[in-house]
């Protein structure tokens, strides 16, 4: 049950997300209340089965769960559609927020270029006129009409100059604002990749709507799991730490008080304390078979280099064997 409980609370958390990404998507893909209500519903019914499916459907049978493999890749789509129009209206909502903070530069009133240089043209044309009449009579009023000419074209002159930076101007505020409309990370890996800004959002709402299904369809398969399983294996676990944490309690025998020593003149014979090797004992009995040596202490003593002691309790072991 510990492992269980995060799961469900995050497979709770997951379709939360995706079912308000559904609700706001189907909110803003229609216009009337109710077509509204319907999509949200749709939205709602569609993720739930996309999360929900592969978990209800692990005990079906085979053909329940062709079907249900079936309608949770449909599901799957459907829910991936709306929340990549989820992705692609925030985007363009945090784009005019964007392009609303950027700072314009201001221009005054002013008339289109083509009309300055249309004036220009009718008086360079009548300059024109004038400098091809001779002055014959009233020759102060000729020359005044032309220089009024002549200055009346370095004004429109000087304003067709002032309307083409001002036209730099909104070129210049316009990409600004076009600058500003985008995402930064889209549009940077859009000029690495070499697509359009465009293709890169939808693909990118894609990849996001594609991932949050498929996590919330796999936590939901892990806090769904059955009772029954997952008690089993509880049950193996504590059987297993039953067994290592198990221990036999093994009793040393008390060892009886040693009895008094008592001179004698003797040699005192030592008794090995644990048993001897059986393989000293089948080659003393084949040797002695063969011949090679005499069944005595000494014999064996000398041919087994051991000790007195050593030699002694071989004689005995052979002696009971061969009685």
């Amino acid at each position: 049950m510990i492992r269980v409980r995060p799961a469900l609370l995050l497979a709770i958390m997951a379709t939360g997300t995706a079912i308000s990404m559904s609700v706001i998507a189907g909110w803003q893909r229609s216009g009337w209340l109710a077509e509204r209500l319907v999509w949200v519903a749709i939205g709602v019914v569609l993720v739930t089965g996309a999360h929900l499916l592969p978990a209800l459907c692990r005990s079906a049978p085979l053909s329940g769960r062709v079907v249900g493999a079936v309608l949770w890749l449909g599901c799957m789509g459907a829910a991936s559609y709306g929340h990549a129009t989820f992705f692609l209206l925030s985007q363009l909502h945090a784009g005019e927020l964007r392009v609303s903070s950027v700072p314009v530069a201001r221009i005054p009133t002013h008339r289109e270029l083509t009309t300055v240089m249309a004036d220009r043209a009718s008086f360079a044309m009548e300059l024109a006129r004038a400098d091809a009449r001779r002055c014959t009579r009233d020759c102060p009023a000729w020359q005044t009409r032309r220089t009024s000419l002549a200055a009346r074209l370095d004004a429109l002159d000087a304003e067709a100059a002032d309307v083409r930076r001002y036209h730099a101007i909104e070129d210049g505020n316009a990409a600004r604002r076009v600058t500003a409309r985008g995402d930064p990370v889209t549009a940077r890996l859009a000029s690495l990749c070499g697509i359009a800004d465009a293709g890169l959002d939808l693909f990118t709402g894609l990849a996001f709507a594609a991932v949050l299904e498929g996590v919330a369809c796999l936590l939901w398969w892990v806090a769904l799991i059955p009772q029954a399983q997952t008690s089993s294996v509880t049950d193996r676990h504590r059987g297993a730490h039953g067994v290592t944490a198990g221990t036999t309690s093994v009793t040393t025998p008390a060892r009886s008080p040693a009895p008094a020593a008592v001179q004698s003149t003797a040699p005192s014979v030592v008794t090995p304390t644990g048993p001897l090797p059986e393989s000293d004992i089948a080659r003393l009995r084949r040797d002695i078979e063969s011949g090679a040596i005499k069944p005595t202490v000494a014999g064996i003593r000398q041919h087994l280099g051991c000790s007195q002691a050593k030699a002694s309790a071989l004689r005995r072991q052979l002696a009971d064997l061969t009685a």
